[in-house]
């Protein structure tokens, strides 16, 4: 779909699963006069290769941007409706704006340009939603380790703030902090025990 001389962009976020810390969104147009060898889902891809590969989506693309969708908006708004907000600003933030947009997943949100088309694992398929994904993990991954600096009984720069194990005894034991979503059933049911305690 990416088709030289249409400018294409892919979308895709990091961080929608987790209890805390943003969900953050990517947007990139790459270009394909400077093919990017090695992209692919960053769940699939090392740390050390995500980290190399975000370097050069940065030095190489025709633009990128991110979106960090703050905690509070995630519970205000819900986490759909957030990251679908997330992906128009990142969209939004493009310069030049695209012809067209890929979005990883299922559901899009309003965008102003010619074509918008949802692919499902659309970052196995898509190389500028493959760079999206990459920008967005390596993004997010280093927020929560700079987070773990503020919050360090919380393990975050080992589990990223998914519903791990570890994570949920941290909670248990030292109560949610304000990176914690509140919205989410885990530190929800915390918030509502305290109430009672």
């Amino acid at each position: 779909m990416n088709r030289p001389g249409i400018l294409t962009a892919g979308v895709d976020e990091a961080g929608r699963g987790p209890l805390a810390g943003p969900v953050v969104v990517a947007a990139v147009i790459l270009n394909w006069k400077k093919p990017i060898s090695g992209l692919n889902d960053s769940k699939m891809l090392s740390a050390a290769k995500r980290e190399a590969l975000f370097d050069i989506i940065q030095q190489n693309a025709l633009a990128w941007s991110v979106i960090h969708v703050a905690v509070a908006d995630i519970d205000r708004l819900n986490i759909l409706q957030a990251t679908l907000w997330g992906m128009a600003c990142a969209v939004k933030a493009l310069d030049p704006y695209p012809e067209r947009v890929l979005i990883d997943g299922n559901r899009a949100p309003d965008l102003e340009c010619g074509e918008v088309h949802t692919i499902v694992q659309g970052d196995r398929l898509e190389p500028c939603i493959s760079a999206a994904s990459i920008i967005a993990k390596v993004s997010r991954d280093r927020h929560m380790r700079k987070l773990h600096d503020h919050y360090p009984q919380y393990g975050f720069k080992q589990h990223k703030g998914y519903p791990t194990r570890q994570h949920l005894q941290l909670l248990a034991q030292y109560g949610p902090c304000a990176e914690h979503r509140s919205s989410f059933a885990p530190v929800r049911n915390l918030l509502q025990q305290s109430l009672f305690d």
